[in-house]
């Protein structure tokens, strides 16, 4: 069964998103705040597949959730709720570890479609011992699509899911510049709702973990006027 985890203190939003997400298929957990979602997610032995986290909550923030939760788990999937006024909460959360953002109001059908692709994305992940081994190797670099592994000078490199996505794309297409909107629908889906934006923070975040100074990058480049590029 497809499992969601639900933390928003507004009880009225946090029924709202159960009911939609139940109707779109999830068994959803709920928690009013960030302290409980953390509590859920331990009584759940950790079988979360997604969770939706709203970044203003008492005791235990959203941000603070979605830190400890991808320390937790580099596969599960994590969305961020913000208002329109939050916006440095939004990139702080992506470069947390959270997968995509949703802005206060939203539609039920945005919702479950943001769930969904995130979903897809966590299902791929978990089924990738089922694929034929396949491993590329760049300069010092090694992906393993099978393991879903990244290695560096043989050295792991933690990454989540949708880094991981992107790393791949780049490691397929070598020096080959590509711009944000190939990123986005290749890795949020050709039906993604949200803001290119979200690719930057990504490269940013990428970029800490891979380079050996991250304000002088030598291999995730950026391409003026186009978009990014992997460099050897």
């Amino acid at each position: 069964m497809k499992k969601v985890l639900i933390a928003e203190d507004e009880s009225a939003i946090r029924d709202f998103i159960v009911i939609n997400l139940r109707r779109g298929g999830y068994d959803v957990v709920e928690a009013e705040d960030g302290e409980k979602a953390l509590e859920l997610y331990e009584a759940e032995g950790g079988n979360i597949d997604v969770a939706v986290l709203d970044v203003m909550m008492p005791n235990v923030d959203g941000l603070q959730v979605c830190k400890e939760l991808r320390e937790k788990n580099s596969n599960i999937g994590i969305i961020m709720l913000t208002a329109k006024s939050q916006e440095m909460d939004k990139i702080t959360g992506l470069m947390m570890g959270a997968d995509d953002y949703m802005t206060k109001p939203f539609s039920p059908t945005e919702l479950v479609a943001r769930v969904d692709a995130v979903y897809r994305r966590v299902a791929m992940n978990n089924k990738s011992d089922e694929k034929k081994s396949d491993e590329i190797q760049l300069g010092e670099f090694t992906l393993n699509t099978r393991s879903r592994s990244f290695s560096k000078n043989g050295k792991s490199i933690e990454l989540t899911q949708v880094e991981f996505q992107i790393v791949e794309l780049f490691f397929m297409k070598p020096g080959e510049a590509l711009s944000r909107t190939d990123i986005l629908s290749k890795v949020w889906g050709t039906d993604y709702f949200g803001e290119e934006k979200i690719v930057d923070v990504n490269i940013r975040r990428l970029r800490m973990k891979v380079e050996d100074d991250p304000s002088e990058p030598r291999h995730l480049m950026t391409v003026w006027g186009v978009g990014y590029k992997w460099q050897e």
